[in-house]
C-alpha cells in the first residue's frame, strides 16, 4: 500500500505545483470568501463591502475597484486586507515592476482589436520567453475561458521537458515567467468582472496524464516560489482545482492523500476522470479545433456541478 501511495504522491508532484498553496490562518480567509462570494454578484459585493473597499483606496488609489475587492474577500480582517494590500503594492511597484508592466502592455496589444485575443504577443512579452517559450507552449499549458467568463488553466506536465528547460533559465527566471501568466489571469479576470458582473476566477484543470517521473528540483522550485505567492498577489483569483485523469489503480488511494495538502487546497480539490481531454495527444487540440474545445469546456462544468 505504501509503495502505491509514494507512487500517487509521484504522479502529483508534478502538477499540485501549480495550484495556489495556503496556511492554517488561510483556511479561516477561504471559508469567509466562499461563503461571501457565493453569488458571484459584483454588485452585491461591492454595495456589502464599501467600507472596506474606500478604506483600502488610500494604500491603492490607481488599483480598480475589483482588485481591491479580491483583497477584502481574501482578508476579512481590516488589519489582515490592508497589509496585503500594501506588500503587493509594494512588490508591483518595486521587485516585480517589469513583469506587471509587460503584462499590462500585452493584454492590450491582444485585445486591441474589440472582441479578439493575440495569443502570440501575450506569449511574447513574457519574461525570458525566447528561452522559455521553446518548452512551454500550447502543447502542454494553456488557458481556455467559459462561457461565464471564468479561466480554465489547462496544465500536462508529462509534455515539459523541464530538465532541458532549466539548463537554460535560473529558478528565478521560471518563477517569474510564472508570476506573469498569473498578472495576465489577473488583468483579464478583473476586466471580465467589471464587464459582465460576475466575480471571474481561474479553474486549475491539471491533467496527470503521461507522467512518470518526478519534475526537477529546479523546474519544482520555480513553480513553489510562484504559487506560493499566488494568494498573496492575487487573492481571490483562484477557483476550483481538479487533479485529472489519474491511473485507476491510484484511485483508491485518493482519500489517504488528500489531507496531506493545505485545508485551502483541500476545500477545492477535486480529482476526476476527463475523458475528452484524456483522449488528447498534447493540448493545443483545444485551441485548434472548435468541436474538441466546446466538449472539453462542456465537460470541465459537467466535473464542476
Amino acid at each position: 500500500m505504501m509503495v502505491l501511495i509514494k507512487l500517487l504522491l509521484l504522479f502529483l508532484s508534478s502538477t499540485m505545483a501549480f495550484v495556489p498553496n495556503g496556511d492554517s490562518v488561510n483556511n479561516r480567509r477561504n471559508q469567509v470568501r466562499m461563503a461571501a462570494v457565493a453569488t458571484k454578484n459584483v454588485k452585491s459585493l461591492i454595495q456589502a463591502n464599501r467600507a472596506k473597499l474606500d478604506d483600502l483606496a488610500s494604500i491603492a488609489p490607481e488599483m480598480s475597484e475589483i482588485a481591491r475587492l479580491r483583497f477584502v474577500l481574501a482578508f476579512p480582517e481590516r488589519s489582515e486586507a490592508r497589509r496585503a494590500l500594501r506588500e503587493a503594492v509594494v512588490y508591483r511597484n518595486g521587485e516585480g515592476k517589469s513583469m506587471v508592466e509587460a503584462a499590462a502592455k500585452a493584454v492590450a496589444a491582444a485585445t486591441a482589436i474589440e472582441g479578439s485575443w493575440s495569443n502570440d504577443v501575450v506569449r511574447e512579452s513574457a519574461p525570458n520567453a525566447a528561452a522559455i517559450n521553446r518548452f512551454i507552449s500550447p502543447k502542454n499549458i494553456l488557458s481556455l475561458s467559459t462561457e461565464d467568463g471564468d479561466i480554465i488553466y489547462v496544465i500536462r506536465a508529462s509534455l515539459i521537458d523541464d530538465r532541458r528547460l532549466m539548463s537554460r533559465v535560473s529558478v528565478n527566471q521560471m518563477s517569474d515567467f510564472f508570476l506573469y501568466v498569473k498578472e495576465v489571469h489577473n488583468l483579464v479576470l478583473n476586466a471580465r468582472s467589471e464587464r459582465t458582473g460576475r466575480l471571474c476566477e481561474v479553474i486549475f484543470a491539471n491533467d496527470i496524464s503521461g507522467v512518470r517521473a518526478i519534475p526537477d528540483p529546479r523546474f519544482s522550485k520555480a513553480l513553489t516560489q510562484s504559487s506560493q505567492q499566488y494568494e498573496r498577489l492575487y487573492p481571490s483569483l483562484a477557483g476550483p482545482t481538479m487533479i485529472l485523469n489519474l491511473p485507476f489503480v491510484l484511485q483508491a488511494f485518493i482519500g489517504l492523500i488528500k489531507p496531506l495538502f493545505p485545508r485551502t487546497v483541500q476545500d477545492r480539490l477535486a480529482f476526476k476522470s476527463a475523458p475528452v481531454l484524456a483522449r488528447q495527444k498534447e493540448l493545443s487540440s483545444l485551441t485548434t479545433n472548435s468541436n474538441t474545445r466546446k466538449s472539453f469546456i462542456s465537460e470541465i462544468n459537467r466535473l464542476l456541478r
